[in-house]
């Protein structure tokens, strides 16, 4: 897979074309609790553009991962250290700006590759992603694998379904697969599971990490988590993704 900030202007200009699929993954910088770093999603969203571009170019597509985004709306995790947040229309602004920049060097194929779940995060997205739904000789399409749809979630196991995954046995897999040496392990290995029932607690209003009992910046059970569990864990994800492609743009089967 061809990574766009370590091509020349010439190997770009090479390589990104209107059939070229544009994999931007989106993540963000917030706390995940006592032994992951604040780069968490970025490095989920990263695992899963790679490993479904691997799958799409076995079947002969042209693959290239955009630097990724590292910035996003973290308003559930206000109150802790670290957390770095954008406004909704800034975010918003800089996907389509993103977008448009894109569109300029003759791409129409572009993907989300989205790892940070809060809800108006996805929900920016979705509207980004709604509002260039068709593409033209001039604009691309955007397609975003929305994992937090119910036909997409109910593959991630139990943890991701109920909402009770932050920093939990969900992403402390993904990451101990991905980035192991992110993971602080003696920490990780002594956290008890926490259950906030956070999707319930969303119906009710509640819009913090804080306020729905996650005291520790972290829910699930992140000391059940393994390595093992994360390789499939991204595998089911690039899955996703790679089918939501091939569905989107048929005519790249060979």
């Amino acid at each position: 897979m061809l990574e766009l900030a370590k091509l020349t202007w010439i190997e770009a200009k090479a390589a990104l074309d209107a059939r070229t699929i544009v994999f931007l993954p989106i993540g963000c910088t917030e706390p995940h609790g006592p032994h992951l770093p604040l780069d968490t999603d970025v490095t989920i969203a990263l695992a899963q553009a790679r490993r479904a571009a691997e799958k799409l170019e076995r079947v002969g597509a042209r693959c290239v991962l955009a630097p990724p985004l590292s910035y996003g709306l973290t308003m559930y995790t206000d109150g802790f250290a670290g957390r770095l947040t954008l406004r909704p229309g800034t975010l918003w602004a800089l996907l389509e700006d993103l977008v448009s920049a894109l569109e300029q060097n003759g791409v129409r194929r572009i993907v989300f590759s989205n790892a940070h779940l809060e809800p108006a995060h996805v929900k920016i997205l979705r509207g980004v992603a709604g509002d260039h739904a068709v593409a033209s000789h001039d604009r691309a399409l955007v397609l975003f694998p929305d994992v937090t749809r119910r036909r997409f979630a109910e593959r991630l196991g139990d943890e991701f379904r109920s909402g009770d995954c932050h920093a939990g046995r969900y992403e402390t897999s993904i990451v101990l697969a991905a980035d192991p040496g992110a993971v602080k392990e003696a920490a990780r290995r002594e956290l008890a599971p926490v259950r906030i029932d956070l999707i319930d607690k969303m119906k009710r209003g509640v819009d913090s990490f804080l306020d729905a009992g996650a005291t520790d910046a972290y829910c699930g059970d992140p000391a059940a988590a393994s390595a093992g569990e994360g390789a499939e864990l991204v595998d089911t994800l690039a899955d996703l993704m790679f089918e939501a492609i091939r569905e989107t743009w048929p005519d790249d089967k060979p």
